[in-house]
């Protein structure tokens, strides 16, 4: 199994899971981050291909109109943000992919996404421009957290194969 996903999804998740989350249910806009992370986090080294365009997480919402994302973003919490969260997306994308040395199209386990968190992340509030800066140290917090545990984990074992 691969999922499609964009970088930015993927931190979304880590940074949640940091933040002590196991469960996920449907949302509102009927993406599906629910069941992506479900499986992310039921195995650290399911494969993900990274996408800059409407990923695995987009494909049922109902803001993803044909591969383009028209919700918008409250720019008074986001200052300097622009009001397109696909533009918006589009730029967090870039910004981890050139941190994290991905590019889209490249694939790697989740368990070694979070590697190169760990390593390459350094300061996020250069990543986050947009976001005030009291919920920039929360956030590195959440997401060093969640790093952990998709790092640290033990692999799965291989399962015999059925004869």
């Amino acid at each position: 199994m691969t999922i499609v996903i964009k970088p930015h999804h993927f931190i979304d998740i880590v940074t949640a899971v940091g933040g002590g989350r196991r469960e996920w249910q449907p949302a509102a806009y009927g993406h599906a981050v629910h069941t992506v992370a479900k499986s992310a986090v039921a195995d650290p080294d399911v494969m993900l291909r990274m996408e800059f365009g409407a990923d695995d997480i987009c494909a049922p919402c109902c803001h993803n109109v044909d591969g383009v994302c028209d919700d918008t973003i409250n720019t008074e919490q986001l200052p300097g943000a622009p009001e397109s969260k696909g533009e918006y997306n589009l730029m967090l994308d870039k910004r981890w992919s050139e941190r994290l040395g991905l590019r889209e199209g490249d694939e790697l386990t989740a368990r070694a996404f979070c590697g190169r968190v760990r390593e390459r992340a350094g300061d996020i509030s250069e990543l986050y421009l947009e976001t005030p800066a009291e919920r920039i140290a929360e956030r590195k917090e959440k997401l060093a957290q969640g790093v952990a545990f998709f790092v640290d984990q033990a692999p799965a074992e291989p399962q015999p194969e059925d004869e």
